[in-house]
């Protein structure tokens, strides 16, 4: 077997900081790099960008076998059985892993949890030769934890940056401009070229989010195209883990590796997809196809996904548009008028906010029923079925231990994980099954169903993540792609940070929805790199 040409260096055109995890793995598969070298220049920028540098702190934890795994494969060959055969990946540290490694959803109450067996995502990871290089830093329990924590804290990884604007905060010490959604870590550390790619969760935006506030491409499946065994839950009716990547093309790699059936999640039987994501991602993909794009301005008071867009985030939308159409894509312009009840009648709860740094403690929030409901059943399903080398055995164990531990664990209280606790966690209660059954109907049957059988329409164009609610109510796949920098945040000015935008459409449509996205990202050239992170 030919030997890499330069031992144990990486070659200096394969550009760490940037690459596409497809050309790292070509460079593995023509023997230009070994997984030995690769996981030894990832571990030195995680040194250099997020321990110091400007701190990102996207990475909780490092895999203590990762440079031994990495040793095993230098032997190997990306291929069709194993095609990332050396290819270091991060993951949300929400998922379990088997290993030396806890799996602690950032939470101080699970910090040295073990998991007793790999969630089903790790398993395939491992199989198609990936090198485990640790786990991601998150918010806490992936924002179910408590009102208005800022995202990419966790009491445990503490807080996430944003590797666009990494040193603005505010009085409370919390960014200006945030990593994005619970899978921030995720996110920072593939923008960051921390990783050849990572695996992040969403429930309801958390892909999405961070995905556009880093500049990073992201899928996010319809619930059952990935299994969700060993992923520490919010609500099993909306929850999948998704890639991140640095390209449209690395997204639909690594989810032909995650995109399989699992007898230990029944949502997967029903699973649909295409023999190979990567086939027929073509820069005519757009030509012809009908793109809605939710926004009416004759209608603006129901112009909710793009009337109030800030001056720059209105003119980039623009832009995108203009580049389907010179594609060949149809512009369907209709505002979506169920969006204004997306959240009743009847689907939201109030909760007292505790929250000691929020401007808004002592008022009520409102809070998803489905989430608050589901967490409790699915949570200690989990810390019964798949924690281990911990005391903490239910979510009541959990809020007991926080409550011992404010100082540390209650920065912003747990206001969310006192409202779950007060269910029955069995999902009997009627208003539990209401409240779905609303969220099906509002955003399925009257939302994204309708709007695309009225307008024919192959997908629907949102701004961000602003469409993450609907798309994940329905369980409905979304896929993010960069479209530019905007700037300013909270009324302040601040540097350029990335702005995406997101196809959503039915279920199991992610091949669609990556051609089209593929189509955008190949003629806007729009993704960059943060700055001040370069080669080592």
């Amino acid at each position: 077997m030919k030997k890499p040409t330069r031992g144990n260096a990486v070659p200096p055109e394969l550009r760490l900081e940037d690459a596409p995890m497809s050309d790292i793995i070509e460079a593995l598969a023509g023997g230009r790099v070994t997984a030995t070298a690769l996981t030894k220049a990832y571990l030195a920028r995680i040194a250099a960008y997020d321990r110091g540098g400007p701190a990102l702190n996207s990475v909780r934890a490092l895999n203590p076998d990762a440079l031994a795994i990495a040793s095993a494969l230098d032997g190997s060959r990306p291929s069709v059985k194993r095609p990332l055969a050396g290819v270091p990946i991060l993951v949300k540290d929400n998922i379990a892993t088997s290993d030396k490694q806890p799996t602690t959803a950032g939470s101080l109450a699970l910090e040295g949890a073990r998991a007793r067996r790999d969630a089903t995502v790790i398993k395939l990871l491992r199989k198609a030769g990936a090198v485990i290089l640790g786990k991601a830093n998150l918010t806490e329990f992936a924002n179910i934890l408590a009102v208005e924590m800022p995202s990419g804290y966790s009491s445990l990884g503490g807080q996430v940056k944003n590797p666009f604007v990494p040193d603005l905060v505010d009085e409370r010490g919390i960014p200006i401009v945030d990593p994005g959604g619970s899978s921030s870590g995720s996110a920072v550390a593939v923008a960051a070229g921390l990783c050849a790619a990572s695996v992040g969760t969403e429930t309801s935006g958390s892909l999405l989010h961070p995905a556009s506030r880093n500049g990073i491409v992201t899928v996010k499946p319809t619930v059952g195209l990935i299994s969700r065994a060993g992923i520490v839950p919010i609500a099993h009716s909306q929850d999948t883990a998704g890639p991140m990547t640095r390209s449209v093309r690395d997204a639909a790699v690594l989810l032909n590796v995650l995109a399989a059936k699992d007898p230990l999640d029944p949502a997967t039987e029903r699973q649909r997809r295409p023999a190979d994501y990567t086939a027929d991602l073509t820069r005519d993909a757009m030509k012809g196809a009908r793109i809605g794009v939710p926004s009416d301005p004759a209608d603006p008071l129901n112009d909710c996904y793009y009337g109030k867009l800030p001056t720059d985030g209105a003119k980039l939308m623009a832009e995108a548009i203009e580049v389907m159409e010179d594609l060949g894509a149809v512009i369907v312009r209709a505002n979506m008028p169920t969006r204004g009840w997306l959240a009743g009648p009847g689907t939201n709860m109030a909760v007292l906010n505790r929250n000691p740094l929020s401007p808004n403690k002592g008022n009520p929030t409102g809070a998803p029923i489905v989430f608050l409901y589901e967490l409790k059943y699915g949570l200690n399903l989990y810390l019964r079925d798949w924690a281990t080398k911990t005391d903490i055995k239910t979510m009541a164990d959990v809020i007991a231990f926080n409550a011992a531990n404010p100082e540390k664990a209650l920065r912003f209280g747990q206001d969310l994980f006192l409202a779950a606790d007060l269910t029955k966690g069995d999902l009997s209660e009627r208003e539990y099954k209401s409240a779905r059954a609303m969220d099906l109907l509002a955003a399925k049957r009257h939302g994204m169903d309708a709007y695309m059988d009225q307008h024919k329409v192959d997908a629907v164009l949102f701004p961000g993540a602003t469409g993450a609610a609907i798309a994940a109510k329905a369980g409905y796949p979304s896929v993010m792609v960069p479209a530019g920098l905007v700037a300013g945040a909270g009324g302040k000015d601040t540097p350029d940070y990335p702005l995406g935008i997101s196809f959503a459409g039915r279920a199991w449509s992610e091949h669609k929805l990556l051609r089209l996205a593929y189509a955008y990202e190949q003629a806007s050239n729009a993704r960059k790199p943060p700055p001040g992170l370069p080669a080592l």
